[in-house]
């Protein structure tokens, strides 16, 4: 969600050399970014201090000599870098009263930049500006030999149609489809022709494995069976994807894939998939989006009832020929 404000300083700056200061994680994402010359790992983890080592890290940092740091998250701790290198120009929202340590810190208005890629973008732009619409989406490179390399590894077979299942989310159980509705759309994909592939990290492997055991076996459990940068590579090979609100969403969304995306604690209006072929599918309960990483009343109800037939319509949407697909009974 950060590569639209990449590209727009592109346009501000014209010849700009962009470097990005990251978790380990995202760096194979930021390789496949045009936007970015250089990708510098962060190395602490969330709520560690380690002042000592932010210091040594920054000095590291200050011999690029950095002319503006932009600053995406809004604690204390991930303005200390740059101010500790010494950056000229500190951008960021003002977020834990991080007077001193930006000195060009913006008031946040919530209401008018609703989306995170809209607060990301902003950032770009002189304090006040109002933002250019519609904002640009990601677009991520996809490295066909790698992909070929990959495929070849894994033995996967392209003879069919492709379905993607993205069933993981970092965030938390109340932003996960139950791994039986994944199983039983997966039957119906494969009883319309198509592979299921099943994407997501090692800690994804146990809710991959029961999908593909709910399913019959029809789906291909690759939850941590790839790094990020051949799971993108492998994602431009689908012909649709059914994503949770997660990272691998917004890498579909980027990879300009059909999607159907999953919405129960959290809000497509925050962090929607930014493509012109997504359908959002989501309840709308009134307890929801509660943001919550369980359920407070521990139900799950916006996930628990959202049924495989409205994820499934949805897709029809997108590919108008699984309309005529033959029905799946469950089992």
């Amino acid at each position: 969600m950060a590569q639209p404000l990449y590209r727009r300083l592109h346009e501000i700056h014209g010849p700009l050399e962009l470097h990005v200061f990251a978790p380990q994680w995202t760096l194979p994402l930021l390789a496949r970014m045009p936007e970015v010359a250089q990708a510098h790992l962060n190395p602490f983890g969330h709520g560690a201090l380690n002042l000592w080592q932010r210091w040594k890290t920054a000095r590291v940092l200050a011999a690029q000599g950095f002319d503006q740091a932009i600053v995406l998250p809004n604690s204390i701790k991930s303005a200390l870098v740059p101010f500790f290198a010494g950056i000229p120009v500190r951008t960021g929202f003002i977020g834990e009263s991080r007077y001193g340590l930006l000195n060009d810190a913006r008031e946040l208005n919530e209401s008018q930049l609703p989306m995170m890629v809209e607060r990301f973008y902003a950032l770009a732009e002189a304090p006040g500006k109002a933002l250019s619409s519609p904002l640009p989406h990601p677009c991520l490179i996809v490295d066909q030999t790698h992909q070929q390399n990959t495929l070849s590894r894994i033995q996967l077979d392209t003879s069919r149609p492709i379905a993607a299942f993205c069933p993981g989310a970092e965030y938390g159980a109340a932003k996960r489809w139950p791994a039986r509705h994944f199983a039983e759309l997966a039957r119906r994909f494969d009883a319309a022709g198509y592979h299921v592939w099943l994407f997501g990290s090692a800690k994804d492997q146990a809710i991959g494995e029961e999908i593909r055991q709910r399913s019959g076996g029809v789906a291909i459990n690759l939850c941590g069976a790839t790094q990020l940068d051949q799971a993108i590579d492998l994602l431009a090979l689908v012909d649709i994807a059914l994503c949770n609100d997660s990272g691998l969403m917004h890498v579909v969304a980027a990879l300009g894939k059909p999607l159907v995306a999953l919405y129960g604690s959290s809000s497509p209006d925050f962090t929607p998939p930014l493509s012109k072929r997504a359908e959002i599918v989501s309840l709308g309960l009134d307890c929801s989006p509660c943001f919550e990483r369980e359920c407070p009343f521990g139900h799950t109800d916006c996930l628990e009832k959202l049924e495989p037939q409205q994820a499934w319509m949805a897709a029809c949407k997108l590919l108008p020929a699984l309309r005529s697909a033959p029905s799946v009974s469950s089992p």
